[in-house]
């Protein structure tokens, strides 16, 4: 397999975007509101009231209640990507922000009201995706020595952990469990990017999809632990580690076990549609981004 000399980012493209909500429940979507800029990646904050999202390399709030949108203020740290987790209560937002000299993402920890990043990656590039349930450790996804895998690290900053040991592939959107015994992500190890499951420690390594017309980004579980929404790009749409913006997809769910796979929607996007967990609180919903071409 190709050795991968960079994890694919994208400058700002033009695009119109849709705020939506999918509610399991009633199967039913929801434009919350229509942007004519590029938007990704909503979080569904903790106490269900707003989405974050980035735009522009910034972080944004918009409140569930009245539509309002706020800035967050994010210091220096103003070249985010979608890769954006809160904190398991809610007062904290780890961001991956691409740095002034030399142009690899790091990850920083900023007050979700705003102030001053704390640096936790001092090698790059690293690329966020989960916080451990109890608040100590930080899941991401990193290029070392030309090869991209899962890796940990305390949330106070200090020595990372190598989690898998993929050579030239890529293992990517890792992602902890309610729980905190296991992290999911997905992986080209066996020829199409599928999602598995591994425990914390990175052992026992477990495939969860076997999708062949498919390759599978994004695992987000559920805050009750029950269902995990994914996203499928088709096969021979793109090469299996790209996860490309502009082209159709679906929204997929699956049970914890891997069971019960279904498709939810089918939808214009891709890359910022859902890269980080946009579940909210009570499990019931989740949050996506939408995309039309502007011409």
């Amino acid at each position: 397999m190709k050795v991968l000399t960079q994890k694919f980012n994208f400058p700002e493209r033009d695009a119109r975007s849709f705020l939506e909500v999918f509610d399991l429940e009633t199967r039913e979507r929801t434009v919350l509101r229509t942007f004519d800029h590029l938007i990704e990646a909503p979080n569904w904050t903790k106490d269900g009231k707003a989405l974050i999202y980035n735009a522009g390399g910034r972080l944004y709030r918009y409140c569930l209640a009245d539509g309002e949108i706020s800035p967050i203020d994010t210091g220096y740290a103003t070249a985010c990507n979608n890769d954006h987790v809160l904190s398991p209560n809610g007062t904290k937002i780890a961001v991956s922000h691409m740095t002034a000299e030399d142009f690899q993402s790091r990850i920083y920890i900023v007050p979700i009201c705003g102030g001053r990043p704390e640096l936790i990656t001092p090698i790059g590039p690293s690329y966020l995706h989960g916080w451990s349930p109890d608040g100590s450790t930080l899941a991401y996804c990193a290029e070392r020595n030309g090869n991209y895998n899962v890796y940990s690290i305390p949330a106070h900053g200090g020595e990372e952990t190598r989690l898998t040991f993929t050579e030239g592939g890529l293992d990517d959107g890792c992602e902890y469990s309610p729980d905190g015994t296991h992290i999911w992500f997905n992986s080209v190890r066996t020829g199409l990017m599928q999602i598995w499951r591994m425990n914390a420690d990175g052992t026992e390594p477990t495939q969860m999809t076997f999708d062949g017309g498919g390759n599978a980004w994004f695992p987000h579980i559920s805050p009750d632990g029950s269902h995990v929404v994914y996203l499928v790009y088709r096969k021979g749409d793109l090469k299996p580690h790209e996860h490309l913006p502009n082209l159709q997809v679906e929204l997929r769910r699956m049970n914890y076990d891997g069971s019960g796979a279904e498709t939810l929607c089918g939808l214009f996007g891709g890359q910022g549609t859902i890269n980080v967990n946009s579940w909210c609180p009570c499990s019931k919903k989740f949050a996506f981004v939408r995309y039309e071409e502007k011409y």
